[in-house]
């Protein structure tokens, strides 16, 4: 049996993620984590920190917020605790928190949890393998109006891909565009944010030439996709020796 530890369990992906669980005889949550003021009082027991909750052989998931996770990187590591971690928009600090922890206990982190979005990013550098050089390459991604980060960090994992795919450097990554920004060089990706609505994620990669195009696009309509990812990934970390791992090491590099 492995025995998780929710933190961010009052969240959206918290619920789906307690929802999806539900029915898995192999996995138990054995705390939900997360301030009072979220949850509400909420039935199960809630904690507010993994303080005094967190053991030796646990897997804690967390859909948090960017201290959160530090903290969690930091708590795992001290006590032997696998780590799934889905939050984005971490800053270097948050970053390098999570690597450090890697040295001591498993890590699995990703931006995106759909193993949908994961083919996705496949077809994409396959796409860019036998595309043209010179076409260009743009990403549109939709999120609900409460996402709190811009561009999405699935959409920075995909125009991640792509640079490395055409030997190029993040600095090519453009987040929008205003004014007058002159013609669009070659060595440019961009990316667009629309938020609204109740969007869960849709994810387009644009690949343009000349009078011709692609769209790779994936859609998300129910977390729960999100969530039973994110349980495959308990899985594997459960039993992973320690270092940092991707979606790609659950299901296996092509």
């Amino acid at each position: 049996m492995i025995s998780i530890v929710l933190l961010g369990a009052a969240g959206r992906m918290g619920r789906a993620v307690l929802e999806a669980a539900s029915d898995q005889p192999d996995l138990t949550i054995k705390a939900r984590v997360d301030r009072a003021e979220n949850h509400g009082g909420g039935p199960g027991v809630w904690q507010a920190s993994l303080e005094g909750v967190l053991a030796r052989g646990d897997v804690v998931v967390e859909f948090s917020s960017p201290a959160a996770c530090r903290e969690a990187a930091r708590s795992c590591a001290g006590v032997g605790a696998a780590l799934v971690s889905g939050t984005t928009g971490l800053s270097a600090d948050d970053e390098a928190a999570v690597r450090e922890a890697s040295g001591r206990v498993a890590v699995l982190r990703a931006s995106n949890f759909s193993l949908g979005v994961l083919v996705l990013r496949r077809a994409v550098r396959a796409a860019l393998v036998a595309a043209p050089r010179g076409w260009d390459v743009e990403i549109v991604e939709r999120h609900h109006r409460g996402k709190v980060d811009s561009p999405s960090g699935t959409a920075l994992t995909l125009a991640g891909d792509a640079a490395g795919e055409r030997g190029w450097g993040p600095e090519v990554v453009r987040a929008g565009r205003s004014g007058r920004t002159g013609a669009r060089p070659v060595a440019e990706i961009g990316v667009s944010s629309v938020r609204g609505g109740s969007w869960i994620g849709d994810h387009e990669v644009l690949l343009a030439g000349e009078g011709e195009w692609l769209e790779l696009r994936h859609v998300a309509s129910d977390r729960g996709a999100f969530a039973r990812g994110a349980l495959a990934a308990a899985r594997f970390v459960a039993g992973a020796r320690p270092g940092l791992y991707s979606l790609e090491d659950v299901l296996g590099r092509p």
